[in-house]
C-alpha cells in the first residue's frame, strides 16, 4: 500500500444513497484471479447509460469521488475498492459508509472520508455544477478543504488508521515491521517444528 497523507483533485459526484458492492463491480467481475483491471468493471451495468456520470468527459481522470450516504452496503467484496482504486480514485467521501466497506478500504488504501450530511450534499452540488473544482484532503489533520468555497470540514479517522495511511501500512506491512523479531523467532525454534523456510 502506498502512504496516503494529502490527496488533492478534482471529484466525481455520485448522487445515489445505499451503494452496494453489487453495483460497485457486479458479481460478472468476481471470476478474474488478478488484484488488477477492475476499474473497467466500475459501476459497469450503470456505465450503459450515457448520461452516468463517468461517462463525463467533465470528470475524467478525477481522484475523489462524492458518493451518497451509505455508501457501501452488501456484501464484504474486496473488488469493490479495488475497482475504485483500478479507477483512478484515492478517496470516496460519504455522509455514512457500511462498516466492512470502510475496514477494507482502511486496508488496501482507499481513504473514507465521513463528513457531515451538510457538507456531503455541498460537496455533491458544488462538484455537480464545476467539475474543475479542487478539493484537499489532509490525513493527519482530519480535514476536507475547498478553498473556492471556502469550506474546511473535519472527518473522522482513528489514530492508528490514519497512521497506517500516513506509513503506507496494509496488513502485511504492519506485519514486516517485526521482520527482525520474526526471524529470531524462527531461528531459535527447534528444527523438527514446521518452518517459513
Amino acid at each position: 500500500m502506498k502512504p496516503v497523507t494529502v490527496i488533492e483533485g478534482r471529484a466525481v459526484p455520485l448522487n445515489r444513497s445505499d451503494v452496494d458492492t453489487d453495483q460497485i463491480i457486479p458479481s460478472d467481475w468476481l471470476k478474474r484471479v488478478e488484484r488488477t483491471g477492475f476499474g473497467k468493471g466500475l459501476f459497469s451495468e450503470w456505465r450503459d447509460d450515457r448520461d452516468f456520470v463517468l461517462n463525463d468527459e467533465r470528470y475524467a481522470g478525477a481522484s475523489i469521488l462524492v458518493a451518497g450516504t451509505n455508501f457501501g452496503t452488501g456484501s464484504s467484496r474486496e473488488h469493490a475498492v479495488w475497482a475504485l482504486l483500478d479507477y483512478g480514485f484515492e478517496a470516496v467521501i460519504s455522509e455514512r459508509f457500511a462498516d466492512i466497506f470502510f475496514s477494507n478500504c482502511t486496508k488496501q488504501g482507499l481513504l473514507p472520508v465521513t463528513v457531515e450530511a451538510t457538507v456531503a450534499n455541498q460537496l455533491l452540488e458544488a462538484v455537480t455544477a464545476n467539475p474543475e473544482l479542487q478539493i484537499t484532503i489532509d490525513v493527519a489533520r482530519r480535514s476536507v478543504e475547498v478553498p473556492a468555497l471556502g469550506l474546511v470540514a473535519n472527518f473522522t479517522l482513528e489514530p492508528f488508521t490514519a497512521e497506517r495511511f500516513i506509513n503506507g501500512w496494509d496488513d502485511i506491512g504492519l506485519t514486516l515491521r517485526h521482520a527482525a523479531e520474526l526471524d529470531q523467532f524462527e531461528a531459535s525454534r527447534p528444527s523438527w517444528l514446521p518452518s517459513t523456510r
